[in-house]
This record gives C-alpha cells, sequence and structure tokens, in this order.
C-alpha cells in the first residue's frame, strides 16, 4: 500500500501562484511515476502533470508553461508549482502514485484550487 498526503490548496487570484505538495509512504519502490490529476465540477477527471522515478516528465498541454512539476527524493514528496493562475485551473487536484510492474494507482484524498476574483 502507499498513503499520499495532499497540501497546498486555496483560494487565488486570476494571474497567482500556488505551490501544491504531496507527501507518498508506504512501499515505494519500483519503477513508479508520481503526479497529479485534477477534476473540475461536472467534468472527467484529468491528468494535470507526472514525474517518473527517472525524473521524466509530462504535462497537460492546458498548462504547459505555467506549472512545473519537481519531487525530493529524500522526502517522498512531489511538488506542483503552479504560475499564472486562471479560473479555468479551478478544480480538486488529486495526488497520483502509479506503480508500473502491477498498473495499480493509488490516490490522495484531494485539494481544493480555486482561482476567482
Amino acid at each position: 500500500q502507499v498513503q499520499l498526503v495532499e497540501s497546498g490548496g486555496g483560494l487565488v487570484q486570476p494571474g497567482g501562484s500556488l505551490r501544491l505538495s504531496c507527501a507518498a509512504s508506504g512501499n515505494i519502490f519500483g519503477i513508479y511515476a508520481m503526479g497529479w490529476y485534477r477534476q473540475a465540477p461536472g467534468k472527467q477527471r484529468e491528468l494535470v502533470a507526472t514525474i517518473t522515478s527517472g525524473g521524466t516528465t509530462n504535462y497537460a498541454d492546458a498548462v504547459k508553461g505555467r506549472f512545473t512539476i519537481s519531487r525530493d527524493n529524500a522526502k517522498n514528496t512531489v511538488y506542483l508549482q503552479m504560475n499564472s493562475l486562471k479560473p479555468e485551473d479551478t478544480a480538486v487536484y488529486y495526488c497520483n502514485y502509479f506503480r508500473f510492474n502491477t498498473a495499480t494507482h493509488y490516490w490522495g484524498q484531494g485539494t481544493q484550487v480555486t482561482v476567482s476574483s
């Protein structure tokens, strides 16, 4: 099992910045990816950004150039720096851990990000 604890959501004005954190604990081993997905009201959950255990990153087109994913291996923590936030970024953001060899997803509880003036 893998446990994920998120923090850093909140209310921000358009053009502002937020940083999300996700700390992982438990059976963290092998080849995996960690990242962030989001779900807005009435919409499906979508990928925001991921980073693999090898350091490869992937971003949704909608956030490229504005969001940056990074990790601290010593703390088993992944960060999502979100800049130039837009109202359409408003959603619940979920941390995800994906183990490749078993194709298993683990999810955090979600953190609300609201971009509004």
